[in-house]
């Protein structure tokens, strides 16, 4: 059984314990991710062809430009991603419905599979730290989290689980 975490002090907003909670946040998403990109780089993909598969199966029909705001990347970047990704059969794109110069992106079952198995890694990973902290925990730990969010772009969070 894993030790129980230390509670953060009252003061948790002095500079030690701040600094601290960016350690976590650094170290936990680094070795969240570790799996990913060794299961990413055998396929000679990155961590931006992971994010943009992760987007383009939570919302299919996503078009470029709304893929281009969530990435927060150049065009140039996302180019040569989906450029990578559609070239390897993973992502395919269509003309918009109304509007015939949006593309469309979606998954192909290729896509699809590969995104699940990615997503399988984070899932078992994340779910043992939730069950570890508990439910008061988690509900803390996405407060703080979508307070590092700004307001402005919240609703891009909040888009995605629709």
């Amino acid at each position: 059984m894993a030790a129980a975490a230390p509670s953060a002090p009252a003061l948790f907003l002095r500079e030690p314990e701040l600094r601290r909670g960016m350690e976590l946040l650094y170290f936990g998403h680094s070795h969240l991710m570790r799996s990913t990109d060794e299961k990413l780089a055998r396929k000679g993909l990155g961590r931006a062809h992971h994010r943009a598969l992760y987007f383009v199966a939570r919302k299919p029909d996503l078009t470029v430009s709304e893929l281009l705001s969530l990435l927060a990347i150049t065009k140039q970047s996302l180019g040569r991603v989906l450029n990578e990704l559609t070239d390897r059969g993973l992502v395919e794109g269509r003309p918009g419905d109304r509007d015939r110069r949006q593309r469309l992106l979606r998954l192909t079952a290729a896509g699809e599979a590969l995104e699940s198995e990615l997503f399988d890694e984070v899932r078992q990973r994340m779910s043992a730290a939730y069950a570890a902290a508990g439910q008061s925990a988690v509900a803390g730990y996405w407060a703080v989290l979508e307070g590092l969010i700004p307001v402005e772009d919240r609703a891009q969070v909040v888009g995605l689980r629709d």
